[in-house]
């Protein structure tokens, strides 16, 4: 996350799901991982087996910062699946970002 310069770089993961279906939410959530994340635990979350997919999401709530937002299917018909889907992903980096701070302190 620490730049040469010592400025800091932050990449935030922003991903949806529900879009397929013809009833129902559209969910998308946001997440930073921190520097000291065990990568090796990611993978396409269809080809994980449900032990590690479990394991995945402990380590996940345990130290990354993350939100996940859902869309109700009446705002999905007023707006549409992609303008939901847009917002969702937009209310979860929004609230992360307010999050920010605080993680930092606690991941520097």
């Amino acid at each position: 996350m620490q730049d040469s310069d010592n400025s800091l770089t932050i990449i935030c993961g922003l991903d949806e799901a529900g879009r397929g279906p013809l009833a129902g939410p559209v969910s998308a959530s946001a997440v930073i991982l921190p520097e000291d994340f065990p990568f090796e635990i990611l993978n396409d979350s269809k080809k994980l087996s449900e032990k590690k997919r479990l394991y995945a999401e402990e380590i996940i709530k345990e130290k990354a910062l993350w939100d996940v937002t859902f869309i109700d299917e009446k705002e999905i018909d007023k707006i549409n699946i992609l303008n939901a889907s847009l917002k969702a992903m937009s209310e979860s980096f929004t609230k992360i970002f307010e999050k920010l701070p605080d993680w930092l302190s606690q991941h520097s």
